[in-house]
């Protein structure tokens, strides 16, 4: 019999993954739900599996609800909800799989017993002080609540986190120790029109201009948003490009799976480059990304708000896209590449991972979406697909998706293939 499937959040990633999952035939049946029960009715209009439910996502018993009797759910709401999501899987006992973990669970980790044997280095932000204790939350407190009832929550499960992660992972394979490791990503996405960002502008800004974190000589880091920058040219690439220092999951998570999952590593960074990032890093140094209230002209505002205020949305619904690809592309590229550096016999080599997937065009031919929704929403799938094909043989507790083993990598990547989703290592002498 097939899996039962509710995905919850039917924006561009839960739509996207819930499409695919319509077309699996180990899937039996898919709850799509969501506050915006139009966006809901308009999804499984085009489903066959589907059936539509309207769930308050601030209310674990809205979520409990749409949720019994569900093998999965998928989790594409927005960070939030996360901790409420995870709670409602525990009580009608499914597994969890959601895109980005969580930030919000700090103040639960600071009111448990286990906080003490685990203190947070001072001289990070408070930004990253709240990171590490929702981290800490999840693997050491909500993961054994997974264990307890033969369940495993998965999270991180997008292009990156996600697929970045089992890249990394797979770089693995080809080294005795590692050193460093650098996750580098590309959005060359270019549009004629105004189009800084094709995924949420709130998260995207948020995520420049945070504080950026790293994992270098064994620890955490704060290292600034912006900061750092490096020069690289692969050879699909016709100039080269700065990446610089960005707010995300990666390096945190290899730092805390350094020895078990990465030989040892020592150094972890995350790189990103794109239009977005050469739109906000002017806005971040006057001020203009700012969360702080400031009086202006007698008025009160939040510099942050403001300025998301005057940007586009993502684009999610096909006209838009068509449009935008009609009026014309000045680029259409982008990279996702790891590199890490250790040995392998004795020798310095760097280990390369190029993640390969549909452009723009390709992906608006393909399935009718951006890049951004392609890469995330197929990642987000290709997850599910081994959840519902039991690849994680019978695993249970709380782990991202750096922590797969080599063989459920080796799935993912089989998968991957069939949706034009390809990893390429190589690995030169230094």
């Amino acid at each position: 019999m097939g899996k039962k499937v509710l995905v919850l959040g039917v924006g561009a990633q839960g739509g996207a993954a819930a499409r695919r999952l319509d077309a699996d035939p180990n899937v039996e049946s898919i709850i799509c739900a969501d506050y915006d029960f139009a966006a809901v009715e308009e999804l499984v209009a085009d489903l066959k599996k589907a059936k539509g439910a309207k769930v308050d996502a601030f209310s674990i018993d809205s979520i409990v609800e749409v949720a019994q009797g569900v093998d999965l759910i998928l989790n594409a709401l927005a960070l939030t909800f996360n901790p409420n999501v995870m709670e409602a899987a525990l009580i009608v006992k499914a597994d969890y799989q959601d895109y980005n973990g969580t930030d919000k669970l700090y103040e639960q980790w600071d009111a448990c017993e286990l906080a003490k044997d685990y203190p947070i280095p001072e001289d990070l932000s408070p930004e990253t002080k709240r990171w590490i204790k929702s981290y800490y939350y999840m693997y050491k407190v909500i993961g054994p609540r997974f264990e307890e009832i033969g369940k495993l929550a998965l999270f991180g499960t997008g292009s990156a986190p996600g697929t970045i992660c089992v890249a990394t992972r797979e770089t693995m394979k080809y080294l005795d120790s590692c050193d460093t490791i650098y996750n580098i990503v590309w959005e060359g996405v270019s549009p004629k029109r105004f189009q800084p960002f094709w995924w949420s502008p709130a998260t995207a800004l948020s995520d420049m201009s945070d504080p950026a974190i790293a994992f270098e000589n064994g620890r955490i880091i704060d290292t600034g948003a912006f900061s750092r920058p490096i020069q690289r040219q692969y050879d699909y690439m016709e100039k080269e490009i700065t990446f610089r220092e960005h707010c995300h999951d990666e390096p945190m998570q290899y730092g805390f799976n350094a020895d078990e999952y990465f030989k040892g590593c020592k150094n972890a960074y995350f790189k990103y480059a794109g239009d977005g990032m050469d739109f906000a890093m002017p806005l971040f140094r006057a001020g203009l990304l700012s969360h702080e209230e400031e009086d202006y002209n007698g008025m009160k505002i939040v510099p942050f708000d403001h300025t998301l205020s005057h940007l586009p949305p993502a684009p999610r619904f096909k006209e838009e896209i068509k449009e935008i690809i009609d009026e014309g592309l000045l680029m259409d590229s982008g990279c996702m590449v790891i590199e890490s550096y250790g040995k392998k016999d004795g020798k310095d080599v760097c280990v390369e991972a190029h993640v390969s997937a549909p452009g723009l065009v390709e992906s608006f031919e393909l399935a009718g979406i951006t890049a951004e929704m392609y890469l995330t929403g197929q990642s987000g799938y290709l997850f599910s697909k081994m959840f519902i094909n039991d690849d994680f043989k019978g695993r249970a507790g709380l782990i991202s998706t750096d922590m797969l083993t080599f063989e459920e990598c080796d799935k993912f990547i089989e998968y991957a293939a069939e949706l034009n989703i390809t990893i390429d290592t190589k690995v030169r002498e230094l």
